[in-house]
């Protein structure tokens, strides 16, 4: 299964943002949501909750746990 890091990439990605553009929604600065993308770090609950809504996904899948969406 995927892992965080290459989930909220693929997800981003689909939508067509930049990660500038992801980070500005996310209220963060452009290196700390790398850090997303990079696996060297994950958001707290609160933004995990965020990422997980803003794609329609639900946390399983955002995490790795689970590979339906929903």
């Amino acid at each position: 299964m995927a892992t965080f890091a290459e989930r909220v990439r693929e997800l981003r990605l689909e939508r067509g943002l930049k990660q500038t553009e992801m980070a500005e929604i996310c209220g963060l600065k452009v290196r700390s949501y790398q850090y997303y993308e990079h696996g060297d770090g994950y958001p707290e609950v609160p933004g995990l909750v965020f990422l997980a809504d803003y794609f329609g996904v639900s946390l399983d899948y955002l995490m790795g746990r689970k590979d339906e969406r929903e």
